[in-house]
């Protein structure tokens, strides 16, 4: 991938952005915000095949004759390879660029959520499990590529923010047409229809993404906007290649500096604890609806919406708030940190539903713990604020590395303490006790939010 989020000079050519007065009356064009919405309906698309297994899992346990403790194996099966994936994914995604990177992951992951609609036993489905960790490693370094070359640094937040919506508006909006399609027409299905969505997509977007300076849409105005921002960093071979600022040299070495970097170990920390709540919402919110509620399983379904509908605006307020101070003058240090730290402050309350009766406050508190925990999702916007110069995509992998152990460890570890006491009271302790550390690792840890730069 050619290099990335540092502002560079104007290029000299047929793109280059417009001077003087016509700059000045020109109207900027908008194509980076029909980028974004191919990045919000492939983040969507991407949480549906990730997480429609959790609501498959009660026809699907019972016709493969799985048990609650292989079914959380297969839940945590996804994020072995997902993780293990996520630094190669983030050096294909340098070598090769967005527009390759993401079709190929969104044409693979659909095929192994489509397969999965074909499992007779528990090898295929690990197998497919598998395989769709591997195939959708690079999709938030490529997100994050793209919003730091599509966006100035004022937008990246709400940027951020909008396509990380995806995540929860398709879970939140698409699961009760979900469990209606899997009562008329059986588990398979969703697995069908799911990955077949996906293989479509893949199509719209190697259609109509492209880079900033090769979009029919975006005019001069909108290319010297964006420039002026600290995105637009991608070149085009030939004469500009020599005015390029050439990539930083990739070797263990320099992943051994990324890795010694306190803000990247702090906002790693960080993600990994506001992982920790997604993945609780993600695989057992329904089981702790079904078992420490008693809810019948209509209600779980409509309950189960909330959540995540205030997850969608969490997400959206807290990358509003992001940008809303940083174009007033706000430090990035206040402005990129403040919302994460007070998200997990407040995620930390989830604990809260262990010390309450009625049903309806117990959502109102999940609800709240899931807004926060969206407030809290603007880790990928610092990653392109701190990462070096041309290595948007390893320090995004290294970044997605640590976020997503959450997908390993958390639910093996509510698993763990709900099979040993019978009851979700400590799991939920442990989900806000990892968001307090979480915000502690923002105080602590991050220090100033500046671009790492790297020994020679």
């Amino acid at each position: 991938m050619p290099q990335q989020i540092p502002a560079q000079s104007a290029p000299q050519g047929e793109h280059a952005p417009v001077q003087g007065a016509s700059a000045a009356t020109t109207r900027r064009s908008s194509a980076r915000y029909k980028i974004l919405v191919l990045l919000a309906i492939g983040t969507m698309i991407n949480y549906l095949d990730r997480t429609v297994l959790g609501i498959a899992a009660p026809q699907l346990t019972k016709e493969l004759g799985i048990n609650a403790a292989v079914m959380g194996v297969m839940f945590s099966a996804f994020s072995w390879t997902y993780v293990a994936a996520q630094i190669p994914g983030g050096l294909f995604l340098d070598r090769f660029g967005s527009k390759l990177t993401y079709y190929l992951a969104m044409t693979f992951w659909s095929l192994c959520t489509l397969l999965q609609g074909f499992v007779h036993g528990v090898s295929p489905l690990l197998a497919c499990r598998l395989g769709l960790g591997v195939a959708e490693s690079p999709c938030f370094p490529t997100n994050s590529r793209v919003v730091a070359t599509w966006f100035p640094q004022s937008e990246r937040a709400l940027a951020t923010g909008t396509y990380t919506v995806g995540e929860y508006i398709g879970l939140a909006f698409f699961s009760p047409f979900l469990f209606a399609l899997m009562g008329a027409y059986g588990w398979r299905t969703l697995f069908y229809v799911v990955g077949a969505a996906g293989l479509v997509f893949g199509v719209i977007w190697w259609i109509f993404y492209r880079e900033p300076r090769e979009h029919p849409g975006a005019n001069a105005a909108e290319l010297e906007y964006i420039e002026a921002g600290g995105g637009l960093t991608h070149r085009k071979a030939g004469a500009d290649a020599a005015a390029q600022k050439p990539a930083a040299k990739l070797s263990w070495g320099t992943i051994g500096q990324l890795l010694k970097r306190r803000q990247l170990l702090g906002i790693c920390l960080g993600q990994f604890a506001g992982n920790s709540t997604l993945v609780f919402f993600l695989t057992w919110f329904p089981t702790y609806l079904a078992t420490e509620r008693h809810m019948a399983w209509l209600k779980i379904g409509f309950f189960a919406i909330m959540p995540f509908i205030a997850a969608s605006v969490g997400v959206l307020f807290g990358g509003s708030i992001s940008d809303w101070m940083l174009r007033r003058g706000i430090s990035a240090n206040i402005a990129r940190k403040l919302p994460i730290i007070a998200g997990l402050l407040l995620a930390s309350t989830i604990v809260l539903a262990n010390y309450v009766q009625s049903n309806m406050v117990v959502i109102a508190i999940m609800s709240l713990a899931f807004f926060a925990q969206g407030m809290a999702a603007l880790g990928w916007t610092l990653v392109s604020d701190i990462a070096p110069d041309g290595l948007l995509g390893v320090t995004g992998g290294i970044f997605n590395f640590a976020a997503n152990l959450a997908g390993i460890i958390t639910p093996l570890v509510v698993g763990m303490i709900v099979a040993a006491t019978g009851s979700f009271v400590g799991a939920l302790v442990f989900i806000g006790a990892i968001a307090l550390i979480g915000a502690l690792a923002y105080i602590f840890v991050v220090g100033d939010i500046k671009r790492i730069v790297l020994d020679n």
